[in-house]
């Protein structure tokens, strides 16, 4: 049986204004959610309240029956790579894969076409693209039933897009995936299923029609 994430009757409101409403996800493991939208459109917002870093007016948010109110505090539930790099820059990598993974994975998480050449260095050394391929290998390798992505593709060269999602779709097979990205190309060739938040609510996308509909995409 698949591990399941839920979070349902979301309202969240900045100022007054109503961003999100009643809005209902499930995740389960095994798939990777695509979440689309235009900016300000509330993808990020809707995260960080099932990360549960940012409070909303109303939430439910439960995993196989349980309930949790911040479910960042529960150790091996849910991971969340933010849009601003988070790693401390003057640690050397080993170090951090060792606190994150433990020591004996070290060798292991380095041996990699990407990462190899980095034995040794500090995270302040290393490009805007290498630094966010780490982080997000780092919470996708974790013990982390689900892992929550926020721009994993932000600023990453094209040639290092390919080996993220090949990174997600591995990862997948034993965890859940969320994530949203402003570039919709790579959400909707890496994810296998589709939502999108409009005005305040969220909608499944079932196919590439809908998103022109609603004019999210300018042309299929």
């Amino acid at each position: 049986m698949p591990d399941v994430l839920e979070i349902d009757s979301v309202i969240k409101s900045y100022n007054g204004n109503q961003v999100l409403t009643d809005i209902y996800l499930k995740c389960e493991t095994g798939h990777i959610i695509g979440l689309l939208g235009r900016n300000g459109s509330g993808k990020s917002t809707l995260l960080k309240i099932l990360f549960g870093t940012v409070s909303a007016d109303r939430k439910f948010i439960k995993s196989n029956g349980k309930v949790y109110n911040k479910p960042y505090k529960e150790t091996g539930l849910i991971a969340y790579l933010p849009q601003d790099n988070f790693l401390p820059y003057n640690l050397k990598i080993e170090t951090i894969i060792e606190a994150y993974l433990g020591k004996e994975n070290v060798a292991s998480f380095l041996d990699d076409a990407l990462l190899v050449k980095l034995w040794g260095q500090k995270v302040s050394t290393l490009s805007g693209g290498e630094l966010r391929y780490l982080e997000i290998k780092l919470l996708l390798e974790g013990h982390s039933k689900f892992v929550l992505l926020d721009e994993p593709f932000n600023g990453v060269a094209p040639v290092l897009i390919d080996s993220l999602k090949d990174l997600i779709r591995k990862a997948a097979l034993t965890k859940g995936v969320i994530l949203t990205d402003h570039d919709y190309r790579n959400v909707l060739d890496v994810a296998n299923t589709w939502h999108m938040v409009f005005d305040g609510a969220i909608k499944k996308i079932n196919n590439l029609d809908e998103l022109y509909r609603y004019g999210y995409i300018p042309d299929l």
